[in-house]
């Protein structure tokens, strides 16, 4: 099994790679995990306490359950991903069955913040693209997909995104085997690192 991760900022362009990479590899061989799928339950909150978090901070995530399923996966068992909403900021009651495949990636803006989980990755890619780019996708995306207003993209991107990515995201980039830069445009670095990651997986 081949265990791969892929970190870049909010609007990189990760979701992009990881699509190209799946279509480079036979049909049903990758299984993607996605960090946000992992963030901390927060049941036990309050609405308010639970619009207070700061999901681009690294205490967010529950480190110790997604370490245990890749684990997991590894040793070839089946996993129940956690759901998440970002509308409601707290897990749904519905998982997502996974089983181990040739090739695991684990997917988010911090994937290679934790070192448990670097250690057990065979591949660390860190997809960089400029601010300027980052923030136009996340105003498409957040307006589109999570009811966001422009200045509430905004807002947030100056906040918090910004600072956070400066703090945690970008110092992440020293532990890439490989950067993409130009996010998912950079079509000659894809198929480059797709053809090394084809090299990698049993036949």
């Amino acid at each position: 099994m081949t265990i791969i991760g892929i970190a870049g900022g909010t609007g990189s362009g990760k979701t992009t790679v990881v699509r190209k990479i799946s279509e480079a590899l036979p049909p049903h061989y990758v299984a993607v995990i996605p960090l946000d799928s992992y963030y901390n339950d927060t049941s036990h909150m309050t609405e308010e306490e639970r619009h207070s978090i700061n999901f681009d901070h690294p205490d967010a995530f529950d480190w110790k359950l997604l370490h245990r399923h890749v684990n997991e996966l590894r040793h070839g068992n089946a996993v129940e991903q956690p759901t998440y909403s970002y509308l409601k900021c707290n897990r749904l009651p519905e998982t997502i069955h996974v089983e181990p495949k040739p090739v695991i990636i684990i997917e988010g803006i911090m994937t290679l913040i934790n070192k448990k989980l670097r250690d057990l990755m065979d591949l660390k890619i860190y997809v960089d693209t400029d601010s300027d780019e980052r923030l136009i996708r996340n105003i498409r995306r957040d307006t589109v997909e999570r009811g966001r207003t422009v200045d509430m993209v905004v807002d947030r991107y100056l906040d918090v995104l910004k600072p956070m990515h400066e703090q945690f995201i970008e110092p992440t980039k020293r532990f890439a085997d490989v950067i993409i830069p130009q996010g998912g445009e950079n079509t000659k670095g894809i198929n480059i690192l797709c053809k090394y990651i084809e090299g990698l997986v049993p036949r």
